[in-house]
């Protein structure tokens, strides 16, 4: 019998990590999941602790990690990625970014293993370039708010290139956009979350400025795939992976009032500190390196969505993180 090919996710309890986990069973991996538990969650991959081809480590990435065995493959998706999460934890944002990176690298090139890092279109900032290219360096405020989660990332990329090139190991940067699907937390900060919580307990949107900020959301599944492609691929530089079908967020709100048959109304708040005005990938490296494009449209994984959070008990529907609603749409 061949051995299965061996491949670490951290974060694996999270939104994407938890996709990605199922991804690679499915691709006939053994998976090692890894992750603190400090903002994912083990429902999200309770449904493969029963299949001998899933193991499961609880453990802090910012800390020293060893697995034994052979490894093949790291996805590094362990981090803080909603603005709930790491204003809440800054310190643990920049050390799972810049620790918990090294730590990864250093166990790939022991393990002579292939590695990709979660980065994030939030390394572009407030963007003077629309859309945005992987050629274009971004404007930060290295000290904001923001700047614990941007900075993180940006020094995640410039780590992993930098052993690339002096160690020459085999590692991937993908850049991720706005991501939304199944097993997202409805409290954590994000516009899409947040916007269909509150149409389901009735209550009114909360838009942050006057609406006129644009975002663009992919589908985890077709997000998924544009990763798993570019970790197969031989290309070493960052790439855009998201959906280019750009919306504003008031028109996004008019979608999820008519999405859940809400009759509430939208109000503003004013719009927070490095808030990005526009968002939207360049995908033209995607499509030509990895011949990659997101196939589900914002209607066909917007129903998917709202049919998972209307599934889910009161008691998660109703329990809110305080800081959340003083937050703003990502």
């Amino acid at each position: 019998m061949v051995n299965k090919k061996r491949v670490l996710i951290t974060g694996a309890a999270g939104f994407l990590g938890s996709h990605l986990c199922d991804r690679f069973i499915k691709e006939g991996f053994h998976v090692i999941a890894m992750d603190n538990l400090i903002t994912g969650d083990l429902r999200n991959i309770e449904h493969l602790f029963k299949l001998p081809d899933f193991e499961f480590y609880h453990h802090d990435v910012s800390k020293f990690v060893h697995v034994p065995g052979e490894l093949n493959y790291i996805l590094h998706f362990a981090s803080p990625a909603s603005p709930i999460d790491y204003l809440k934890i800054p310190i643990q944002t920049l050390k799972v970014g810049s620790l918990g990176t090294h730590n990864l690298l250093g166990l790939a090139r022991a393990k002579k293993a292939r590695i990709i890092i979660a980065s994030t279109s939030e390394v572009y900032g407030d963007p003077t370039v629309h859309p945005q290219t992987e050629e274009y360096y971004g404007n930060v405020n290295t000290i904001g708010p923001r700047g614990v989660y941007d900075e993180a990332k940006r020094f995640q990329e410039a780590i992993t290139m930098a052993y690339h090139t002096f160690h020459g190991l085999e590692t991937r940067i993908v850049r991720i956009f706005n991501t939304y699907g199944p097993r997202m937390r409805l409290n954590d900060g994000r516009v899409l979350p947040a916007f269909i919580g509150q149409a389901l307990r009735g209550e009114d949107l909360t838009v942050f400025g006057d609406g006129s900020q644009t975002r663009s959301f992919c589908y985890v599944d077709d997000l998924v795939d544009g990763i798993y492609r570019l970790l197969m691929s031989d290309y070493v530089y960052p790439v855009n992976i998201g959906n280019p079908s750009e919306i504003t967020i008031g028109d996004f709100a008019e979608e999820i009032i008519k999405l859940t048959g809400t009759t509430q109304k939208v109000i503003y708040n004013p719009l927070p500190k490095d808030d990005p005005k526009q968002r939207q990938p360049d995908i033209t490296k995607a499509k030509e390196i990895l011949g990659w494009q997101p196939k589900v449209s914002r209607a066909e994984g917007l129903k998917i969505t709202y049919e998972y959070f209307k599934s889910l008990p009161n008691e998660v529907l109703y329990q809110r993180d305080h800081k959340s609603f003083d937050s703003y749409n990502k």
